[in-house]
């Protein structure tokens, strides 16, 4: 596999909790905001995603808090797709600070759904390729 799309995100004030740290919450947003950054370098945007009739659904997320994240921390939150067989497909995340020491680690399954049919399509592995221009950044 190729070294996984990575995107650099500094924690905000405003995103933490009462204890100083990191709103679990928002570990999810982040998350989300890496897997659309990914598609993005894919050459996927959301407008593209739209004229072809699909969107991809987040089916199954744990999420797994290694250490805190306090204000002005920097942290890399990777996204890696794992294809398989079948409708779906997995999702590896970490989270790791600017020094190299683990945060966290998001794995999800994920499924392109069709948005007439409202189910997922068949393939999504050889689906993504199709929508892309650069189809790299999607571990394809």
């Amino acid at each position: 596999m190729a070294d996984p799309f990575r995107v650099r995100i500094t924690v905000r004030g405003y995103e933490l909790d009462t204890q100083g740290h990191l709103n679990q919450a928002v570990y999810l947003q982040y998350g989300e905001h890496a897997r659309w950054e990914c598609l993005r370098a894919a050459g996927i945007a959301q407008n593209r995603l739209l004229a072809a009739g699909v969107g991809p659904v987040a089916l199954e997320v744990t999420l797994r808090y290694l250490r805190e994240l306090r204000g002005g921390d920097e942290v890399d939150v990777s996204c890696q797709f794992v294809w398989g067989t079948g409708r779906t497909f997995q999702i590896e995340q970490d989270y790791t600070r600017a020094d190299g020491t683990p945060v966290a680690r998001l794995t999800g399954v994920g499924g392109l759904l069709d948005l007439s049919a409202r189910r997922l399509v068949t393939g999504p592995r050889e689906r993504f390729p199709e929508l892309a221009t650069d189809p790299v950044p999607l571990n394809l």
